[in-house]
């Protein structure tokens, strides 16, 4: 992307965001700005940076006074040994740099399949996508100030505001076992270019395996907390989920949520499109990508009988610990007619998606029903 392009966009996302997305977005709403697309352009094994959803919970920071030469990042808390500020440079020169492919997945990932419906955006199936980062791992500067035996959890910081202006910015955080692992970074990259605006330019936290949203856009350092981070959306209801089941439509006092600190198994049909047609004899293809929080997927199945009989994919490893898996199966539809197509990953554990709904939450969160396109025969 040229200079002058990066201008324009600077400007226009500044001004009027929603407007300056291409055509092929879904805008849920404008402010915060939050826009899916269709699950059948996220086939690539690498999400195009053109191409993942869009997610803020506040509104967006002013592009125009964000300069990457002088953005600093600050490591500090109660349970940090010695505070210290890092500039882009000095992450750049004094750690090693990492490259990785990371699933990013919004907690509502697919909450508009929820019966009965559920507060918040009703995301489709998109709310996912898996991006190659660079930057540095998390656990290398937090080594670098010391950490303290009392650490338990670490708390983002970034540079967006509260949609009132005055409050609290969204300030979520994670275990301090997950800010030491391989799959947390501090990244300046994102498919090998600068992050773009949307996804958190210049410097995002990304932490595999984890909802997006402790994912910081455009962040400015982390607390290392002796304590369960206590930042704006990490209260119940945000991000939680009941601790034990409940009826669908039935209320839950905040008492009885828990955290959501990692995604679980679930997979996504990118080929074919709910609405193809086919020629009866003729082979068709159905591939996708299946992904499993903090572990991996170890089998991936089809149907086209509403769950009778299942077909096992061709199912690829991950490139890395924390990228999905690609996973592609011919089949042949046996007459003419109308079929749904559904896909149920197994994880290492053993867990698989249900071919029902899921449990129900209050706040519509991890929805991993087996993904079903409707198909023709003709």
């Amino acid at each position: 992307m040229s200079l002058d392009r990066r201008q324009f966009l600077k400007a226009a996302l500044t001004a009027t965001a929603a407007s300056a997305l291409p055509d092929y977005y879904t805008v849920l709403n404008t402010n915060p700005l939050n826009a899916y697309l269709p699950e059948s352009m996220l086939a690539p094994a690498v999400t195009p940076a053109n191409v993942p959803f869009v997610r803020w919970n506040g509104l967006m920071p002013d592009f125009n006074k964000m300069d990457p030469d002088t953005w600093t990042f600050e490591v500090k808390g109660e349970s940090v040994k010695q505070s210290k500020t890092y500039t882009i440079a000095e992450l750049k020169s004094k750690f090693k740099h990492h490259t990785q492919s990371l699933v990013l997945e919004c907690g509502g990932n697919s909450r508009n399949n929820f019966y009965p419906s559920t507060k918040g955006n009703q995301w489709n199936n998109a709310g996912v996508y898996c991006a190659q980062w660079t930057g540095v791992l998390l656990s290398d500067v937090l080594k670098d100030c010391g950490i303290k035996d009392d650490a338990v959890y670490v708390g983002n910081h970034g540079f967006d505001k509260h949609l009132s202006g005055k409050g609290e910015a969204i300030s979520r955080g994670v275990p301090i076992e997950a800010a030491m692992t391989d799959n947390a970074l501090i990244a300046w990259e994102m498919n090998g270019e600068p992050i773009p605006y949307l996804h958190g330019f210049p410097l995002r936290t990304v932490f595999g395996g984890r909802p997006a949203s402790v994912s910081q856009k455009c962040t400015t350092g982390i607390n290392i907390r002796n304590k369960v981070h206590d930042g704006h959306k990490m209260a119940a209801p945000a991000y939680q989920v009941p601790k034990h089941p409940i009826a669908p439509g039935e209320k839950v006092e905040n008492k009885d949520f828990r955290i959501i600190e990692e995604m679980i198994v679930k997979s996504l049909i990118t080929s074919p499109k709910s609405g193809t047609e086919f020629t009866l004899g003729k082979k068709v293809k159905v591939s996708g990508h299946a992904w499993a929080g903090l572990r991996t997927v170890d089998k991936l199945q089809v149907s086209y009988d509403y769950g009778t009989t299942w077909h096992d994919a061709n199912l690829k490893k991950p490139v890395n610990k924390g990228a999905w898996q690609q996973w592609e199966l011919d089949l042949e539809l046996p007459m003419t007619g109308y079929y749904e197509i559904w896909a149920k990953a197994t994880d290492s554990e053993g867990d698989s998606q249900p071919v029902v709904q899921p449990q129900w939450n209050p706040k519509g969160y991890l929805f991993n029903g087996c993904h079903r396109v409707a198909v023709r025969v003709s």
